[in-house]
């Protein structure tokens, strides 16, 4: 659900960061290959992340319906750990999932490769349901081959949360804070002079969103389809410079996601935004911030801008169990192309479909008391709809730290913008192509 980074994504990476032992390595992948069981003719295996694993869970009563005589053994990880498990099982060969799940963040370290099916080829055919899906999520999982290798199941819509009795104090309007970047950045100064809080989290959030729009055809957030470098881009420009004048105007709080003083701003009320995907507002409600229900309100992001944050797909290793192909394969279909299934995930755990004949149910058209009453899955749904293709590259994680690196530099040490970029271009050129 980055996390998504998609939204599971971002939630387990940020708040448990695991390291990874060889032992442990060792151990998760072993978990994989136990025996299968005496009462069952055939055993599906599938790897997932919290919480994927928990979705999987609870379609699988009415799968087995289907297949009364098929076992299914569900592998969890956290986020960190469960893809690099995947990593490592691709490369090996050895105990591979039947099925796994893997957040659009990774989704790029795999699709060049040939760790897994191409799904466009009989028997699966995937080309057939192309029209089903959120259009941007299905171009995710294909590479420059033109092979699709996973299926969408949830999408991340961003969106822009604020706290309504925070900016009706400092007098801003919602229009205020969306017309554009700058009047956005102009409404924390306000909210600043009249509270003393914060405009967002921190400076980082204001990037991660920026750099997620006006992408072109053929572009991905680092890299494009030719694995040329685009970090020293006006887009990359333009998100330096807005979260370095966040960070002159002290607009934000300086605490990271997850972090305990993150959840503490949002409780009190002392952060008035948030920059996500459209998952958080559930977080919000349910554990982050419970006591600040009907107080937040969702609006689409500043300047007219669209942007993904997250999303989860499933795919099957093309070295896995020959006998097992068949079933993991309906068993994919079944997650991704059941309506009911998929609006199962989005009211349970916030998973936004990528099925587009889930959104046209009436659940979207309900007011969220969370949000004071809002219809705002509706707002998200549009945004879903009209946010364009992002290319994927196998060296997205790594630049994502690079660039998070150089922009702690701007924001901490006054290091130049342009010389801050051309050298993340430099270091990205050299594992462009590895």
């Amino acid at each position: 659900m980055n996390k998504r980074v998609g939204w599971r994504a971002w939630l387990n990476h940020r708040l448990t960061q695991p390291k990874l032992t060889a032992l442990s390595m060792l151990l998760g992948l072993l978990s994989l290959a136990l025996p299968l069981s005496a009462s069952a003719a055939q055993q599906l295996v599938v790897a997932a992340y919290p919480a994927v694993d928990e979705i999987v869970r609870a379609a699988l009563p009415a799968w087995q319906r289907l297949h009364p005589n098929v076992e299914v053994k569900v592998v969890s990880r956290q986020f960190a750990d469960h893809h690099t498990a995947m990593t490592t099982a691709l490369s090996t060969a050895v105990y591979l999932p039947d099925v796994m799940a893997l957040e659009v963040g990774y989704l790029g370290r795999f699709s060049p490769g040939f760790g897994l099916e191409d799904l466009t080829r009989p028997p699966y055919e995937i080309a057939r349901f192309k029209s089903r899906f959120v259009p941007y999520a299905y171009q995710q999982a294909s590479n420059r081959r033109g092979e699709v290798v996973a299926v969408p199941t949830d999408i991340g819509p961003g969106t822009l949360l604020y706290r309504k009795d925070v900016l009706a104090k400092a007098g801003v309007s919602e229009a205020e804070l969306t017309q554009s970047w700058d009047s956005y950045v102009a409404a924390g100064i306000k909210i600043k002079a009249s509270s003393g809080g914060f405009l967002l989290a921190h400076a980082r959030d204001i990037k991660n969103i920026l750099i997620r729009t006006g992408i072109q055809p053929g572009e991905g957030l680092y890299f494009d389809n030719q694995s040329r470098v685009l970090v020293a881009s006006p887009r990359f420009v333009r998100a330096f410079e807005l979260a370095r004048e966040v960070r002159q105007h002290k607009l934000d709080a300086r605490v990271l996601a997850w972090s305990a003083d993150w959840t503490e701003g949002f409780k009190r009320g002392s952060i008035a935004t948030q920059l996500t995907g459209a998952w958080l507002a559930g977080h919000l409600n349910t554990w982050l911030a419970p006591n600040t229900a009907g107080l937040w309100r969702a609006a689409q992001l500043p300047e007219g801008a669209f942007a993904a944050y997250g999303g989860t797909f499933f795919a099957l290793p093309r070295k896995a169990d020959p006998a097992n192909k068949a079933l993991a394969w309906d068993l994919i279909q079944f997650l991704t192309l059941n309506r009911e299934i998929q609006l199962r995930a989005f009211k349970a755990q916030d998973a936004f479909p990528a099925l587009l004949e889930a959104h046209d149910d009436p659940f979207f058209e309900q007011p969220i008391a969370f949000l004071g009453g809002q219809t705002a899955r509706m707002g998200w749904r549009d945004a879903a709809r009209r946010i364009k293709a992002v290319d994927v590259h196998k060296q997205d994680a790594f630049a994502e730290e690079v660039i998070d690196t150089e922009l702690d530099k701007v924001l901490e040490r006054g290091k130049d913008i342009h010389t801050a970029l051309a050298d993340a271009e430099r270091l990205l050129k050299q594992r462009a192509t590895r």
